[in-house]
C-alpha cells in the first residue's frame, strides 16, 4: 500500500469510523478505527479517560466501547461511495495520488469467553473487509479481562491462522497485523515474532498502551484516585522504541512495524523509524499537541 505521509492515528480515537473527513484533513496519512466488536459494547464506567500532563500521559480504561461491527461497516460502505469507490470498498478512480488509508482494528466482546473469541474475530473480520485497507488484532488490550491471554503463542495462532485462511479466499486479501502489548517478556517477544515469520504475518503495531505506572512524576496519590487503565504518552516512548528495535533486528527487518507510543515530534517519529518503523502512529500526541501535530511532524520529516 502506498500512504500519503508515514503518520497515522491509533485505534481507540475514531471507535466508530465517524470522523474520517476530518482527521483526513488534519493531515492523517491513515486512521486506524475501532477497536470494533460484533455486538455494541458501552464500555467501562465513566469517567474512563484521565490526563497525568506532568507526564505528558494518559490513562484509559474505555473497555471497547463501539457501535458493533453492523453499524460501523455500513458507515464505512458510506464514506466509500462518498470517496470513489463501488460498493466492495475497491477504488473507481485511477490515480497516482496516495488515497487515505483506513485500518480495521478488531477485538471479542467482553462475554465472550477466551475459547469462542476466535468466532468474534472472525464476524469483524468478514464484516469489514470490502470496506478497511488492512487489519489489526487487538489482543493487548488491559481493559477487557483476560483479553491478554490471547497473546499467548497457541492462542494467537488459531486467531490468526483463521483470519489468514478466511482472507486466502477473497477475490482482493487484505494485510492483517496484529498489536502487542509493552508489557510482554522477552519470551512472549520471541514467540510472537517466530510466529509472525511462520504464518507470514502483514506487520505488527508496536505498542499498546501499558499497565506499568514506574518512574512517573504524577503522585501515588493522584494515581491512586485515576486507578486502574493503560497508561499512554510519552512514559512509554523509549519502552516503545526499544521493542521496535529488538523486533526488527530478531526478525531480519522482514516484519513491517507500526510504532506507536509516545510520538509528540518529528524527532520522536524519526527515532521511530530509525529503530526500524515502516509507519508511526499518534494518539495521546494527539490530545496534548493538538491538531496541527501531523503537518508539524511531517514538515519535521
Amino acid at each position: 500500500m502506498n500512504f500519503k505521509n508515514p503518520i497515522g492515528l491509533g485505534a481507540g480515537f475514531d471507535k466508530n469510523a465517524r470522523y474520517l473527513r476530518e482527521l483526513e484533513s488534519l493531515g492523517f496519512g491513515f486512521v486506524e478505527i475501532g477497536t470494533v466488536t460484533p455486538l455494541p459494547q458501552a464500555g467501562n464506567d465513566q469517567p474512563r479517560l484521565f490526563r497525568l500532563p506532568k507526564d505528558k500521559a494518559l490513562v484509559n480504561r474505555m473497555g471497547f466501547n463501539n457501535d458493533g461491527v453492523k453499524v460501523i461497516a455500513e458507515r464505512l460502505r458510506q464514506w466509500s461511495i462518498k470517496n470513489g469507490h463501488s460498493e466492495d470498498g475497491h477504488s473507481r478512480l485511477t490515480s497516482h495520488v496516495p488515497r487515505f488509508i483506513i485500518g480495521g482494528n478488531i477485538g471479542k466482546n467482553k462475554i465472550t469467553p477466551n475459547e469462542e473469541a476466535w468466532k468474534d474475530y472472525e464476524i469483524c473480520f468478514k464484516e469489514l473487509h470490502p470496506y478497511v485497507d488492512y487489519f489489526v488484532v487487538n489482543v493487548s488490550s488491559p481493559n477487557t479481562p483476560g483479553l491478554r491471554e490471547l497473546q499467548e503463542k497457541e492462542s494467537l495462532r488459531k486467531i490468526l491462522m483463521h483470519l489468514e485462511m478466511i482472507n486466502n479466499g477473497k477475490a482482493h486479501s487484505k494485510p492483517i497485523l496484529l498489536k502487542i502489548a509493552p508489557d510482554l517478556t522477552r519470551e512472549q517477544i520471541d514467540d510472537v515474532v517466530d510466529l509472525a515469520l511462520e504464518i507470514q504475518l502483514d506487520g505488527l503495531v508496536v505498542a499498546n498502551t501499558t499497565i506499568d505506572r514506574s518512574n512517573l512524576t504524577t503522585s501515588a496519590a493522584e494515581l491512586d484516585s485515576v486507578g486502574a487503565g493503560g497508561l499512554s504518552g510519552l512514559p512509554l516512548k523509549q519502552r516503545s522504541t526499544e521493542l521496535v528495535r529488538y523486533i526488527f533486528e530478531k526478525s531480519g527487518g522482514e516484519i513491517p512495524i507500526i510504532a506507536s507510543g509516545g510520538v509528540f515530534t518529528a524527532a520522536d517519529a524519526r527515532e521511530k523509524k530509525d529503530a526500524g518503523a515502516t509507519l508511526v502512529q499518534v494518539w495521546t500526541g494527539f490530545i496534548y499537541e493538538g491538531p496541527g501535530i501531523v503537518k508539524k511532524i511531517c514538515r519535521g520529516l
